[in-house]
């Protein structure tokens, strides 16, 4: 529901043809879950990833300073155990974070040098963990609607694979509801923290090893 404003005609149209694209994306995703939940290539891959473009109803300074609120990660973002934030970059680019995340049944810590471009990009980097060979997680956020300006369009990646086949075989079949989970409990806490959206938000594109 918008605050007092609606949507000029032409976002609209542009709006409409994103939507359309995205559901047929959902439903071509929802059939191939249907036809195989898990497959033999699942069990032979120890990586993968997720990429979701989405038009929220909050501003880029808004979702930027919850995802880069990484030393509050434990209080509002699932699985998370710990998160401290040290060695933190003078030029005011980044940091380093100690985490622990868990989930039956792995927990394990590791490492992130996580990059901020402010209120644009928020990127967690890993290549030392002993859970994994490698992690990224990668928030961009851009200009959402002309006439909303508390409207952004965000894009969030997960990238990882793990040292150990046995690891990715158990994260595999948890893997899907972790990443609705986690990018969920983000956009709670900017509701939490600014009141609702001024939009809603509208899945543009959706992809998933």
């Amino acid at each position: 529901m918008l605050k007092g404003s609606k949507l000029k005609v032409l976002d609209v149209r542009i709006l409409r043809p994103l939507i359309e694209t995205s559901c047929r994306q959902q439903r071509s995703f929802a059939n191939s879950i249907q036809r195989s939940y898990i497959t033999f290539n699942d069990f032979r891959s120890k990586n993968r990833w997720y990429t979701k473009k989405e038009l929220v109803g909050y501003s880029m300074q808004d979702m930027y300073t919850v995802v880069a609120d990484v030393r509050n990660y434990y209080k509002f973002v699932p699985y998370v155990k710990r998160s401290h934030v040290h060695s933190v970059m003078k030029c005011g680019g980044g940091f380093k974070a100690d985490l622990i995340v868990g989930f039956p049944p792995l927990n394990e810590a590791y490492t992130s040098m996580v990059t901020l471009e402010s209120p644009s990009l928020v990127k967690s980097e890993c290549h030392d963990g002993r859970l994994f060979n490698y992690l990224l997680n990668e928030w961009r956020f851009s200009p959402g609607l002309k006439d909303i300006p508390n409207s952004c369009v965000l894009d969030f990646k997960v990238s990882f694979e793990f040292k150990s086949l046995l690891h990715s075989n158990v994260a595999n079949i948890f893997f899907d509801l972790i990443c609705d989970q986690m990018e969920n409990a983000f956009i709670a806490e900017v509701r939490r923290r600014n009141g609702p959206p001024s939009i809603r938000s509208h899945v543009l594109t959706s992809q998933r090893s």
